[in-house]
Formats: structure tokens, C-alpha cells, sequence
């Protein structure tokens, strides 16, 4: 939910201040890697409050937060935003420059990537 939650007010701003300054597709392309980035640090920070202990399960948290994300995101650019799905999947499209799909994929490693980053220090930390 925090990703969620992050991630809306991300698109939010994005969208008041980036999109009139470069154009709506621009802004999301350039806010994407500043998406990533927001969901790495908040997944690096909650990861050992999640305690999976394996690799498999870092994994299924991962796809669960991948299909969470992908039916927020077009539930509620269907439903609440009355997108087109034209104008949903324009963001998955990479032959159109979309680069959502690497974004839903990055959310399947998330966890992963973080535990194996942030996995020696904390343990350490947790003994003392």
C-alpha cells in the first residue's frame, strides 16, 4: 500500500509541475526512473519488515506487488481517470517509448535486490 500511496502522489506531482514544463508522455518517461528509484528506497527500507526468507519468496512477494500495481493502475486509469485503453497501454508499448512493463518488472526483483543489498548490514546491526 505504501508503494501505492507513494507512487500516486509521484504521478500527482508529476503531473502538476513536470507534464506542463515537457509535455504529458515526456513526464512520464522521465518520471519513470524516479519512480523506480522512490519504489527501491522504500522497499530497501521496509525489507526486513517483511522477513521473507528465501529467495522464492521475495519472488512471490515481488509478483504479488507487480499484479497489485498493474490493477490499480488500470483500474483506476479505466474506471477513475476514464482513460482509453489506448491511452493505458500507450505506457506499456515499448515500441512507443512505454517503459511501464520495465517498471511492473523491476517490482518482481524489488524485493530481492533489496534483500541482497541491505541483507548483511541490518543483520548486524539487529545482533548488537
Amino acid at each position: 500500500m505504501l508503494i501505492i500511496f507513494a507512487e500516486s502522489i509521484h504521478g500527482t506531482l508529476r503531473q502538476l509541475f513536470l507534464a506542463p514544463l515537457i509535455g504529458d508522455f515526456s513526464a512520464r518517461r522521465v518520471a519513470f526512473f524516479s519512480g523506480i528509484l522512490l519504489i527501491f528506497t522504500i522497499t530497501c527500507f521496509f525489507i526486513h519488515w517483511i522477513n521473507a526468507p528465501t529467495t522464492k519468496k521475495l519472488f512471490l512477494i515481488g509478483l504479488m506487488w507487480m499484479l497489485l500495481t498493474a490493477s490499480f493502475e488500470f483500474g483506476l486509469g479505466y474506471f477513475v481517470l476514464n482513460y482509453s485503453w489506448e491511452r493505458i497501454f500507450e505506457d506499456y508499448d515499448i515500441s512507443r517509448g512505454g517503459l511501464m512493463g520495465f517498471g511492473l518488472l523491476f517490482l518482481l526483483f524489488a524485493p530481492a535486490l533489496a534483500k541482497k543489498l541491505r541483507g548483511n548490514s541490518v543483520t548486524k546491526e539487529v545482533r548488537l
